[in-house]
């Protein structure tokens, strides 16, 4: 489902805002099919994607009346900053305290606005392996989707910032312009592990 808004090259908050309900229903339906609604995990952020830095001034200048940015971390070689909201977005029951808002490297997106969540899935696993083990131990359904036999893709990483020192594995459940990001560390927490 792509609106008006979603395609338009600077998104705005206002866009955002008026985005945030049909991507949240979108987002919670993707949830319960993987099995991961039930679990009682943490949402620890949203990320958007924007295709250019002016666009991308503008959403930071936005989100830092309704919060501040606490990381300006370069990963993958390019900027990406987490603000901290004053007042969390609300997904579903779940509240969202903080904004992943990364600049645009060399990948043009589509689509720009919100792409994914990130659920942390407490367990200290530093590998992907373990956490896909982990995983599938709470949601034994979610076997074929790792194994990659269901059209979801499934990207597993460890993405690392300059300054991390805490292993934080990621796999990623993506569907057309949909993706869940599971890990064992929410983001305050590896930021935290920066600052040591």
């Amino acid at each position: 489902m792509t609106t008006e808004s979603q395609t338009s090259h600077q998104p705005t908050l206002a866009a955002l805002t008026a985005q945030w309900p049909g991507f949240s229903q979108a987002i919670l339906d993707f949830m319960r099919e993987l099995g991961l609604d039930g679990l009682g995990l943490e949402c620890d952020h949203a990320a958007l994607r924007v295709n250019t830095s002016q666009g991308a001034d503008s959403l930071r200048d936005a989100f830092c009346r309704q919060g501040e940015i606490i990381s300006n971390n370069v990963i993958n070689g390019r900027p990406i900053l987490i603000i901290a909201l004053d007042k969390p977005w609300m997904l579903g029951e779940l509240a969202i305290d903080c904004i992943e808002l990364p600049y645009p490297g060399n990948k043009s997106y589509p689509v720009e606005g919100w792409e994914h969540i990130e659920l942390v899935l407490p367990g200290g696993a530093t590998t992907t392996d373990t956490l896909c083990q982990q995983l599938l131990a709470r949601v034994p359904t979610l076997a074929p989707v790792l194994a990659q036999e269901t059209e979801i893709k499934v990207k597993m990483s460890s993405p690392q910032g300059e300054h991390e020192r805490l292993a934080n594995p990621t796999i990623a459940f993506k569907r057309g312009n949909l993706c869940i990001k599971v890990h064992p560390h929410g983001i305050k927490t590896v930021i935290a592990s920066e600052a040591k």
